[in-house]
């Protein structure tokens, strides 16, 4: 069920959603936070049906704050949904205009839920100072995606910068599968130290720099940061060991192959995430990310080897 709101205030928006949930009923009995988007009208569409199918695994309370004309007259608009249009949910889409696009954590505050988590979501490199933003500072998780930002790097840069405990990025989420299949690799004997590392990815992914950071941070030993043609996301991870190199390399769009000393090489299934699927899986986690921080603040400790003069179309982290 969906109703408007036009010229509205966070009282209306309450009493709708008391009115709504008596006439669908309970569907929102599950709620284990609410997640906070702060979107711009550009965006508004994808970022709010990407929450909307977290929600599918994370039952929320989704406040959407789309963030309208500054020049306009302070007005506020919303749009309430429950039931299937909101996925297990309750979606509260809310247009800022004028003024009030500047004070979002004031519009959300009176409609957080009671005794729950609160994660903000920017679909995007978010504002520089993500804890001490109006929204930021309400929420004990604060997840940006910089892969972006025009210049995803810098935008890296920025979140180390002024990193704060309960910051993390989807970037990092989208290297979840990586993290795992390479830990299982060095689990199998010759249990031997790792010599180096070699990490190809593209120019622009900043997931590849992230994991690079983190077999940096692991394994303490050199990692290289090969740059591929951009748009082309994680191509491969080498290491090099005494018994010969452990190399995992994507085949192709969604399937990756494992080659290691001793065994014939394995396909694994490993699709690049959609956003809906790397926001879950940055929404299992709602404490703080200490090795996310590792990563992200030792990104330094590689050495980059300039881009490769290739080709590709896609278009991924």
């Amino acid at each position: 069920m969906i109703v408007d709101l036009p010229s509205c205030n966070t009282r209306d928006i309450s009493k709708q959603l008391l009115r709504l949930r008596s006439q669908v009923g309970a569907v929102t009995l599950g709620r284990v936070m609410t997640l906070i988007v702060v979107t711009d009208e550009a965006h508004a569409d994808a970022a709010i049906d990407a929450a909307a199918e977290a929600s599918r695994e994370h039952p929320s309370r989704i406040l959407a704050l789309v963030r309208g004309h500054r020049r306009a007259a302070s007005r506020l608009d919303a749009q309430v949904r429950v039931g299937g249009e909101a996925g297990v949910s309750e979606l509260v889409v809310m247009r800022m205009h004028g003024e009030l696009a500047r004070h979002g954590g004031s519009i959300v505050t009176p409609l957080l839920l009671p005794d729950s988590a609160v994660v903000a979501w920017w679909p995007g490199a978010g504002e520089t100072d993500l804890a001490g933003s109006s929204v930021g500072s309400l929420a004990g998780r604060r997840i940006t995606d910089v892969s972006l930002d025009k210049n995803p790097r810098r935008a890296l840069a920025r979140r180390a910068e002024n990193y704060t405990p309960g910051d993390t990025d989807m970037a990092w989420s989208r290297t979840t599968r990586w993290r795992a299949l390479l830990a299982t690799a060095l689990d199998h004997p010759p249990f031997e130290s790792v010599d180096s590392v070699t990490v190809t990815g593209a120019s622009d992914s900043a997931s590849a720099d992230l994991l690079g950071a983190w077999l940096a941070v692991r394994l303490r030993c050199p990692v290289r940061r090969v740059s591929a043609a951009a748009g082309r996301g994680l191509v491969s991870v080498r290491m090099e060991r005494e018994s010969g190199p452990i190399v995992l390399e994507r085949a192709s769009d969604d399937q990756a192959t494992l080659t290691q000393p001793g065994h014939q090489p394995r396909p694994f299934p490993l699709p690049r995430p959609t956003t809906a699927q790397a926001l879950s899986e940055e929404l299992r986690h709602l404490d703080k990310d200490e090795v996310y921080r590792l990563a992200l603040q030792n990104i330094g400790l590689m050495r980059t080897t300039p881009a490769a003069k290739q080709t590709s179309s896609s278009k991924s982290t």
